[in-house]
């Protein structure tokens, strides 16, 4: 079955939408090529779309069956260590945990060591300037992932506040890592990557968990003398799976390695995105932006309790984030997830109205055809009395109206492997 035009045209408006014109390319683009890929421009990198011998739904249910390779080497990684200052040499962790805490609603301090969180980078008014992964090491760093389209600012602002912190005399220091990343995600890639793990490695790797991180010496045997491989048990399509961040020069390689499994097949943008749809998960600069807070965004659950009581150190927007925590009914809008029966898929600004069909009351923000359910998905931001699962709101489509359903996300259940 081949992806319907409308999904396939959809999926290249929704990607194409950060691009500047200016193509840079990731260190896997001649393995792209080599696979067939149709490249668009994305985040200012060339990107897959899709590869020529599988459609995007094929590419998309064999990553719920199997497994899928995808290159996230766009996506901004970056280490914070602990400021060695020439003097004093102090190599203490404790400022480069409260200085991302006074950036994120991350709760890093109760963190354990080897595991990470979901958060968001937030302003001063509560708006979310990106989204991150945040892993707190064993080694004395913490490990993050953020997004490409928003690399330049997150480090243009992570240096202002980094710069401010030293000269107050905190012990900060940043360092933006020079490597791939690659995901592995589906069922078969705990199986696919655990044959890649040397025996040194093996325990450790055995018990790695949903959110959880370690550094490998070889994965297939390739390595380099000068620098680890890391892997994090994460990812962005609901699936269990790894991100893994290898050195450059070896990325081709363990690629190359890595398909020659059968039960893997690299995937592209598309499948990607109605991949992370079905689980309910943000995409940022659509569902999330500087425009919503983390609770009108429905990531209430990102800030734990400590940092709800915002001492220091206290996160960006904490008195405009926390009001809003304790008067829910003050929110004027609310992400949502809609499901259709039929009809067409609605697309990033589609106009939502109420019952009436005359009272707009919200707009979509990502839409797709949902390969896994057969339906139209959705995710929109809609006046908060009309947030209630089940309700029935209208999507305006070239003229008509169509009948979507509030429900709840994720639209299909994620497969996480968690620790007990």
């Amino acid at each position: 079955m081949r992806l319907p035009l409308r999904v396939c045209r959809l999926c290249i408006t929704v990607l194409r939408s950060f691009s500047n014109g200016i193509l840079k390319r990731t260190p896997l683009y001649d393995f792209h090529i080599s696979q067939k890929a149709k490249m668009i421009d994305f985040c200012n990198f060339s990107m897959p779309l899709h590869y020529a011998d599988q459609s995007i739904i094929d590419s998309h249910q064999f990553v719920r069956q199997h497994c899928g390779l995808f290159d996230v080497s766009h996506m901004l990684q970056a280490s914070y260590f602990t400021y060695i200052h020439l003097q004093q040499m102090q190599v203490s962790g404790k400022d480069r945990v409260s200085f991302l805490e006074s950036l994120t609603c991350a709760d890093i301090e109760e963190l354990p060591i080897s595991s990470g969180t979901l958060s968001v980078f937030l302003l001063n008014s509560g708006g979310i300037l990106d989204d991150t992964i945040i892993m707190k090491c064993k080694e004395p760093y913490l490990y993050i992932v953020s997004n490409a389209a928003c690399s330049s600012k997150i480090i243009a602002h992570v240096t202002e506040m980094m710069t401010k912190g030293v000269n107050d005399g905190k012990e900060i220091n940043i360092k933006v890592l020079n490597h791939s990343l690659l995901a592995l995600q589906g069922p078969d890639a705990y199986s696919v990557l655990r044959a890649g793990i040397s025996s040194s490695d093996i325990q450790n790797f055995e018990n790695l968990f949903f959110m959880e991180s370690m550094l490998i010496d070889s994965l297939y045997g390739l390595n380099t003398p000068d620098s680890d491989i890391r892997l994090t048990r994460c990812g962005y399509t609901g699936e269990d799976g790894y991100e893994i961040s290898v050195p450059s020069e070896i990325a081709i390689p363990i690629a190359e390695a890595l398909v020659r499994n059968s039960s893997v097949k690299p995937i592209g943008l598309a499948a990607r995105d109605t991949l992370r749809l079905e689980a309910g998960l943000c995409l940022y600069g659509s569902d999330i932006s500087e425009e919503t807070t983390p609770v009108e965004a429905s990531l209430s659950w990102l800030i734990s309790k400590r940092r709800r009581l915002c001492k220091d150190p206290k996160f960006p927007g904490c008195s405009i984030v926390t009001y809003q925590l304790k008067n829910r009914n003050a929110l004027k809008n609310k992400r949502i997830g809609l499901i259709c029966e039929s009809g067409p898929s609605a697309r990033n600004g589609t106009k939502i109205f109420d019952q009436s069909l005359q009272l707009e009351i919200g707009v979509i923000t990502s839409g797709c055809f949902s390969p896994t359910l057969s339906k139209n998905i959705a995710m929109a931001y809609v006046k908060s009395e009309y947030c209630e699962i089940d309700r029935q709101l209208f999507v305006q489509i070239r003229q008509k109206f169509y009948p979507y359903t509030v429900t709840k996300m994720p639209f299909v259940a994620t497969k996480y492997v968690r620790r007990s």
